[in-house]
């Protein structure tokens, strides 16, 4: 097998475990402090962050203009709202204005 395959299974097997073993840990305890809590909750939008920043950063036109839109959707849409007009926009700027 190829070096590139090796990597993506390792790589499943390290998601796979981490999950487990975050859903085995939490489960133990029968009350989650409220903090705890908080920060779990927290963690999604970390993630997403992590994604989207390295890429604003090296954005052209199209990407700021569905940056923007996303963001301003966001103030009054859901996550699904959110991210088709994020997708419009980028596809329609890149196809015209790209």
């Amino acid at each position: 097998m190829s070096a590139t395959l090796w990597i993506i299974i390792a790589g499943a097997i390290a998601t796979y475990l981490t999950r487990v073993g975050g859903h085995l840990v939490i489960s133990r305890f029968d009350h989650i402090h409220p903090r705890v809590e908080a920060g779990l909750n927290a963690v999604p939008a970390a993630v997403l962050t992590t994604l989207v920043a390295p890429a604003a950063l090296s954005a052209g036109p199209a990407e700021w203009a569905a940056l923007v839109v996303a963001a301003v959707v966001s103030l009054r849409g859901g996550l699904m709202a959110v991210f088709l007009a994020g997708a419009v926009v980028l596809v329609l700027a890149r196809q015209f204005v790209a």
